[in-house]
Order: C-alpha cells, then structure tokens, then sequence
C-alpha cells in the first residue's frame, strides 16, 4: 500500500509517499525507513523504488519531495540546497514518529548516491535515526569535486557563477538555470551519455526536471565536506558500494573513519563494461537494488531493540 502524506519541514510543506508492509494490521508498530534519492532527483525515481522495495520487506518505508523539488513546496525551483536537505530529513523522522504504526527504536534511514551523503549527515546530527543505510553513496571534498567539474579552475568558475546567480535571486527574485543533463551541453549540470536520466522508462520521468538546475546550486555543493560526519556517527552503519559505483575511496575512507561500533561494508564484486556503470545500475536495476535492499533489511533485523 502507497499513501500519500505531508509534512512540515521549516515554513514548506513537503509531499511524500508512505509505504506500507504488505498485510500491514493497525494497532502494530514496524521497522520504518526513510528513503532519499539522489541529488536533483523526485520521489518518483530511485526514493520511491527503494522506498517499495522496503516496504515489501515488511518495513514502512518514506520517499519524499526535498523543498524545491516535485511536489513539494520551496523557493526557488530546482534548487539544490545540501544543508537544507538534511533539515528536510530530520523533519521527515519528526513526521514518522507522530505515527503509532512506527516503531521509534527501529527508525533509520537510507541513501543511494547523493541522498547517502546527506542522510549521512542528518544521523550524525540527529540521535532519533537509529541506523544508517547507504548504497553507491556519493562522498566528496575540495579535492573529489575537482575531478568531476573542470579542475580547481573549473570548480572556482562554477563557485563563482553560483554566488552570482544567488545575488542576483536575492535581488531581483529571478533565478537563473542550466540544464540538468545534456549530451552535447558540457555547461550542463550533468554533462555524458547518462541513460537513466535521460530514459523516460528509467529516470527520466514526466516528474523531474531535465532542463532546470538552479546556477546558485553550485556554491554550497561544491564546497559541502561531509567526510568529517563519519567520526561523529556511532550508530550501527552499513555502506554498500563496488568499485563501479562513484568515489569507491571515498566511500571507504568515510566506512574507515565511521565511530560505529557496529559496521559493515559490503564489496559488490563484478566485472563493469564502462566506468560508474554500477552507480547508475543501483538507481533501478533489480540486481543491484535487490542485493542492497537484502543486505540492509539482513543487517536491520539484527537489531532488537
């Protein structure tokens, strides 16, 4: 069963889908998740796979519209704001708990690619989430972005088009944008032959937006550090990754670094055709999705308290 809900998250009201276990009664409470997707991305993608795929686990399971984004409310459109989205996590887990159905002591949360490094960040800030689930997590610093967006030239030209397009909003209301992916655009958010964004039977989706990226985006993403949260996080953890998947260091560096005392790191070992093939494969591919959703919910039922 699929509901639809809201919730506050600071003066916007966010819209999400509540998944519920298969044969759910009233009157009993269960294991709950809260699910986010990677960055740009609705809840119709990858959160809402995961989110159904957890639910027919027997857990209850929320994807949601971060502020600015989907169905959601939020100014201005499009924006990627990473602090933001980890307040919108932490109101996500406050909306969870005003439902008898979920169980407090069994709250966690999970992120695939960029809604790993966001969800890793609200648990180290919020002693509500009880366990930390990741898979092809995205984790980067000054040095990780420069790979991926031009060099420490490319990285400064794109920090300074950002704080520009955030002073003019602040100005005049008027945001400028980019387009989200493009194949042949390399000033694109997103610039490559990436088929789950621009199939329409993956990623692509009537729901999201292809052709608007909010220019002022880059400043806050390209200098977000998360990679000293993994110190602060001491609840049992599990991160699955490949070396197919983005940042395969990183993600290990970040596992390494993690307090907790109950930790797993899972290792998909498998031949790839093209580099980040698996990145893409754990946004929808049921090889992938099936052997990270398997891993967490064996890892989650460990636990019980």
């Amino acid at each position: 069963m699929k509901k639809r809900i809201s919730f506050m998250s600071e003066d916007s009201t966010l819209v999400g889908d509540l998944y519920l276990p298969n044969h759910f009664e009233e009157g009993k409470s269960y294991p709950t998740i809260v699910v986010s997707g990677s960055w740009t991305t609705v809840k119709e993608q990858m959160a809402g796979l995961y989110a159904k795929k957890f639910s027919e686990e027997g857990m209850i399971a929320l994807a949601f519209d971060f502020r600015n984004y989907g169905e959601s409310e939020g100014e201005p459109r499009f924006y990627e704001e990473p602090s933001k989205k980890v307040e919108d996590i932490k109101h996500a887990v406050s909306y969870l708990l005003t439902l008898d159905m979920v169980d407090a002591n069994k709250l966690y949360a999970f992120g695939v690619c960029a809604g790993a490094m966001y969800t890793a960040m609200a648990t180290a800030t919020d002693s509500r989430i009880k366990a930390l689930a990741t898979a092809a997590s995205w984790l980067h610093d000054a040095e990780a972005v420069k790979l991926f967006y031009g060099g420490e030239e490319g990285v400064r030209e794109k920090r300074e088009a950002g704080q520009r397009a955030l002073k003019t909003y602040k100005e005049t209301g008027v945001m400028e944008y980019i387009e989200t992916i493009s194949t042949t655009n390399p000033d694109a958010a997103m610039f490559g032959e990436y088929d789950y964004y621009l199939n329409p039977s993956r990623g692509g989706v009537k729901e999201w937006s292809n052709d608007k990226f909010a220019v002022a985006t880059w400043e806050e993403w390209l200098t977000l550090d998360p990679m000293p949260y993994a110190s602060v996080i001491t609840v049992p953890t599990i991160m699955i990754h490949s070396d197919g998947c983005v940042l395969p260091q990183y993600t290990k560096n970040f596992y390494d670094n993690l307090s907790s005392v109950d930790k797993q790191l899972i290792w998909l070992e498998k031949e790839i055709a093209y580099p980040m093939e698996h990145q893409f494969n754990f946004y929808d591919q049921e090889e992938e999705t099936n052997f990270a959703v398997s891993h967490i919910v064996n890892y989650l039922s460990e636990f019980k308290n």
